[in-house]
This record gives C-alpha cells, structure tokens and sequence, in this order.
C-alpha cells in the first residue's frame, strides 16, 4: 500500500494505528512491525511519536542506527518485541552480523513501514532497500505486507513497482489530492557584480534579516557551502544591530549534537529560530510549522520544492515561500545564458509547474551493479557462504536485480574473484578472500553510497562537525564553519583531526556534492514563460526587469523560431531537454570529432558553423544512432558509485549507459531542434 499526502497530514498516524490495533490484541515476542526511515533525525523523531502512541497500549517501540547506545541494542536483542526504528544500512549490518538470529528476530514480523518513498527510488540505497526487504521475506518465509509513505511523487505507478517490483498493480493506491491551502509566492531578483562580488549576498540576507527574525522559518541554501556562507553573513548582521542572532545552521557535515540542537530550537515555540539549511531538513521531521520557507538560487526540482513548502503552512495558516535569485549584473551580450537570465526563468518554472500539480519521476532502467556488488558480499556474509546459482536467484532472477543477466552476473563474479573479494571452494561455494575479509569488516560497508575521507574539526573539548578532505588544510589557515569563524591552531594528520579556535576572519570551506539533474518537462516550461508576454504576480519589481531582459534576448537572439545561437566561433545548441538529454547530445557530437559541452541550459558546440551542424544532424538522424554503450566509451571517468572500481570494464560501461545516457530522448531532440540557413539572419551574442 502506498499513502500519499501532504507533510503533516497524518501519514504516520495512517499507517501505525491498524498496526497498534492489531498489535495491542496480539504482540508476542519478537519483531512485529519494522518501519524504514531515511534518516536518523527522523527515526528519532518518529520514535518519539510511536513511543508516546504505543505506551499506553504497552506495545514496546524501538530505534536502531548508528547513533544508538550499545545498552540499548542489547535490551532489543536480548527480548526483541513490538515496533523497530531502523536505517537501511543499519538493517544490512543484521544480515551481515547476526545472520543465523535473523529468523528468530523477525520471525513474527507482519508488517514493513518505509517512510519517505521517493527519497529511495531510483537511488543506489533505494536499491538496496528493495534487496533488503527481498531477503528479509526469505529470511522469515513468507510475503511481509509493505506500507509506503510519501508526500512526493511523481508516478505512482513507478512507485508502486518500487515498492513491490514485478507486482505494482497489485499495491494499493491512497492519494489525498485534497490541499486546498494557500500558497503565497515571491521571487525576488538581484543582481551581481561579478562572481567574487559579496553585494548581492549581502542585499540577500539584509532582507532575510528583515523579514523572518522574530518567527520561526527554513531558510534552503542549496548546498553547504552557501549554508556557511549565509549563516556566517546574517550572524554578523545580528550582531551589528545588537540582537541575538536568530540565523543557526543545518547540514549533514555538522555534528549531531548541533543538528539536534537547531531542530529542537525549531520546536520550541518560546524564542524565535530560522534554520539555513540544506535538504536535511526537507524530510519529514516534525519541527511543528514554520512561518515561512526560503530558497536562496533557484530550486533544481519541483519534487524538492514541494517538500519543503509544505514545512509551511500547517493548521489552515497560508504556505509562504521566498525564492532569493542572483543574475550578474554585466554586460549580458558577454555571456549567453546569463543573458537569457535562465536562473530566474527556473524559478519561475518550477513555481508553475508546482501550481499544477506537477512533480519529477525518477529515471528507471538503471543496472545498480555498484548496490549489486554490495548485495553479493552481505549474501555470503549472512550465510557464511553461497552457491553462485543460489545468490543469482535471490538477487536477480527472483529479487530486484532483474535486469542482470546470468551471464553479466557470472562476469561479475569473476571479476570479484580476480581481486581476491571472492574465492570459490571445491564444491561451488562463494567465500570471502582476504580482500572481501577486509571490506565487508569496515564500519562504512553498510552504506551503498560512498562517504568521503574527512576532517574531524573540533574547537575546545567540542566537536563541531566533518569537513571532507577535498584539499589541504594546514595551520592558521581560515574556516567559517557551523555559522562561525575559525583559525586552524593544528593539525593531526593521524585522526584527520583539525583543531580551531575563534578568529576574526574566515573562508568558506570546500563542500563536495552536485544537486538534481534538471528534468526535461522543466526546461520546456521555461521556453514557455520566454514565448509568452504575461508577467507573473509573485515576481518584485527588480525580478520583472530581469524577465524583461531575459524576454528580450529571447527575441533578439531569434530563439523564437529558431534553437541555436552563434556565439564567436561557437554554436549554442537549446534543445530544451532535460541534462541527460543535453550531456547525450553533447556525447553523439563528441563521436563525430566535436568538442561539446552542456551547460547550465544548452549545449555549447565549439569551432561549430551553421552548415556544420545541419549537415551533421542531417548525417545523425539519417543513420543508425550509436548505442549507449558506444556513447559511454568515450568518457574518460564513468567511476560514480561507491563500488563502480571492482566492476569489469565491460559492465561498468553497461552501468553508466544505463544511468547516464538516454540516446532516445537525444535523438528526439535532435529532430526537433531548429537549426537555421546560414543565409538566414542570424543575431549574434558579440
């Protein structure tokens, strides 16, 4: 079954008081019921809701991840009963450390919760998930009822073959489509002087400053990076005007007890709190309502804006959303895109498209030979030991690696086996070698995703939080970290420990991490607002001048009949795809000998004529198109996931032309795009 709604509309509730009513009338010993969060703030949160629902009924409820006390884990095993609280990577370390007690522990279990759907689908973890609960029904013998909450998504259908692979008509739908709130919008346009220029960011948050102080608000800053930097700017103005600073950060790098710190500052009514944070606080953690969100640059997605517009609004009070966007403020004819203003007209995108009920289905189809690798070592660690043709039943033939096939799981294993990550006995048996010994011992095999190396930063006897070792850090360098400034006092290279104190001065630390590729029905609602003259209510005065100019040179540039751009000695190719369109089409010039790039949104062709390019569409759409496979051949470094390096060559092209490439949406760009004569006038950017 799967319930969507809106944030706060009761999901949990939904979910949880059919199983309380069943638990409360028979709950023997062992795991019941097994709800599956994507994160550990938000099991903790949970936790605390079910805890208070079921202690009356006397039904136990616990959590388990990694920030859980020892004591606590042992009281669970030792009489394993009622609820359980779990991550996905915590569950893998059941099967891989007490796989022989995993039927005792789950041997009652009824019913599987996964919280946050859309979270998991179409990721590396959500596959993982999905071989989970796979082997956790082998494990007990028998189908386990799954319960899927969500209040984003895009394809319920997808979904519903997520949840249950091969049988999604089977699951039942509960949509309430019912959210009559208000929505109040503003996008508000600045401009910047150049990249380096802090005038812009300033005027920003000298507006932050003055409408949210004094209430309780999400401010999404897009990256860590501009979390830093914004909390660090609106601090300093706090503390100009002599006010207590009300501007506190959130993300993944800080330490837990800051993030909890800020989350149950958000819920506390009595003194006034906005966070500046990343999606760590988009999930569905009950901080209770906030007044208003923000967003600082454009949303990259209409599936992550309604996330986080719906933390507004709650208990008949309107959603606000603030959507902060910086064009620059040179020249325009310097650079196309920048002239186009296409950062506004994202904006404005994603607002229509969110008023229309519209939100991004996850790209299927992907291979997930990196999750596959993982799965096939937990496999042979729950059971000590798996025959090759058994292991490929459960994870592929019968489990939800489907689209690997006897024989590209067969390579796989000898891959592995070359490595010495697997050996194989006398009588077909899958071990661990001494390599797979090591990997599957590390603490960070749980997890499908990969973490970085990183600096523990520690100012006195507190930990503030992790800094990725992205580049060298020594002695009196400087940091703005957790909103605040810092000196690096030393360096202990052997526990990658940074030790700070106060200082004056900072800089903002390299983040690592790229936000959501922009999906194709975005872009063409983009091209829409350009070739319509009406101007929208929630734009300030300064973002109706910027859509004027971008409108401008929409028409300037001819775009209004026409896709490409002469810029130099370039071609600036818009399709108005999506990015894996526009990086396919770069891939298919690149095999005919042209240098090609995507860019924010269009694809630059350099050394490019007119005549060129319609000869070579002409050429391209007359042959057979290049596979996918061909196409990913081509690029030097297809390494994305955590163990895309053990994979052969041959299936690690296979992995990233299935992910990366979409040569069917490329060549359906292809016919349309609008590439003029060269005797057609043909405005130029210079």
């Amino acid at each position: 079954m799967i319930v969507a709604a809106a944030t706060a509309a009761g999901k949990t509730e939904a979910a949880f008081l059919p199983i309380c009513s069943a638990l409360s009338r028979n709950s023997d010993g062992g795991i019941h019921a097994l709800y599956i969060g994507p994160l550990k703030a938000l099991i903790n949160d949970q936790f605390g809701r079910l805890e208070s629902l079921c202690r009356d009924l006397q039904i136990p409820v616990h959590r388990w991840h990694g920030d859980v006390s020892q004591a606590a884990r042992r009281r669970l095993l030792q009489s394993p009963a009622g609820i359980l609280l779990i991550t996905p990577e915590s569950l893998e370390a059941q099967f891989i450390l007490r796989g022989p007690r995993l039927r005792s522990l789950f041997a009652p279990l009824r019913w599987v919760v996964v919280d946050e759907l859309h979270a998991f689908i179409g990721t590396e973890r959500g596959r993982q998930l999905q071989s989970l609960l796979h082997r956790l029904e082998l494990v007990r013998g028998a189908h386990v009822p799954r319960v899927a909450l969500s209040a984003t998504l895009g394809d319920l259908a997808l979904a519903a073959d997520f949840l249950r692979p091969r049988h999604g008509k089977h699951v039942v739908q509960i949509v309430a489509n019912s959210d009559t709130r208000e929505l109040r919008v503003q996008i508000r346009g600045y401009r910047r002087a150049d990249d380096e220029s802090e005038d812009a960011d300033l005027a920003v948050a000298r507006h932050l400053f003055r409408a949210l102080r004094g209430s309780d608000n999400l401010v999404f800053a897009n990256s860590r990076s501009n979390v830093e930097k914004f909390a660090d700017v609106l601090r300093r103005l706090s503390e100009h005007e002599r006010v207590p600073n009300e501007f506190l950060p959130h993300h993944g790098s800080l330490s837990k007890a800051l993030r909890e710190d800020v989350e149950a500052a958000l819920k506390d009514r009595t003194l006034p709190l906005t966070a500046v944070c990343t999606n760590t606080l988009e999930l569905g953690i009950d901080i209770g309502s906030v007044a208003s969100v923000a967003q600082l640059g454009p949303p990259a997605s209409v599936a992550a804006t309604r996330q986080r517009v719906g933390r507004s609004g709650r208990r008949g009070e309107p959603a606000v959303l603030r959507i902060y966007v910086q064009e620059p403020a040179f020249e325009p004819t310097i650079d196309v895109e920048a002239a186009l203003r296409v950062q506004l007209l994202q904006a404005i995108a994603v607002i229509e498209l969110l008023v229309d009920g519209w939100c991004e289905a996850p790209r299927s189809g992907a291979l997930h030979l990196s999750t596959l690798v993982q799965q096939i070592l937990s496999l042979v660690a729950q059971c000590g030991g798996v025959r090759a043709d058994d292991a490929f039943r459960v994870l592929c033939s019968g489990g939800p690696f489907g689209t690997v096939g006897s024989d590209a799981f067969a390579a796989l294993l000898r891959g592995l086996g070359a490595r010495d990550i697997l050996t194989q006995t006398h009588d077909g048996t899958l071990t661990f070698g001494l390599t797979g010994e090591r990997m599957v011992g590390r603490w960070d095999f749980y997890a499908a995703f990969s973490t970085p190396d990183e600096y523990r930063i520690v100012a006195g006897n507190q930990t503030l939080g992790t800094l990725p070792i992205l580049h060298p850090i020594k002695e009196k360098d400087l940091l703005i970290f957790a909103g605040r400034r810092w000196r690096v006092v030393s360096v202990d290279v052997s526990t990658s420990t940074l030790f700070v104190v106060p200082a004056p001065g900072g800089r903002i630390p390299p983040f690592d991490g790229d936000g959501p590729p922009i999906d194709s029905t975005l872009r063409r609602r983009m091209r829409s607002v350009y070739e319509r003259a009406d101007v929208p209510a929630f734009l300030d005065l300064p973002a109706r001048d910027l859509l004027s100019e971008g409108r401008t040179t929409f028409v300037r540039l001819g775009l209004l009949d026409r896709d490409v751009v002469i810029d130099g000695q370039d071609l600036v190719l818009f399709p108005w795809s999506g990015d894996l369109v526009h990086d396919t089409l770069a891939l298919l010039l690149a095999s005919s000998g042209f240098r090609a790039r995507g860019s924010r949104a269009a694809v630059r062709v350099e050394g490019m004529t007119l005549a060129k390019l319609r000869q070579w569409q002409t050429t391209a759409l007359r042959s057979p198109p290049p596979s996918a496979m061909d196409l990913a051949s081509a690029v030097p470094n297809k390494l994305r996931e955590k163990h895309d390096h053990l994979l052969p060559e041959r299936l690690l092209l296979a992995d990233y032309a299935t992910t990366c490439i979409d040569v069917d949406g490329a060549m359906a760009s292809l016919r349309t795009l609008r590439i003029p004569l060269e005797t057609d006038a043909l405005p130029s950017t210079s």
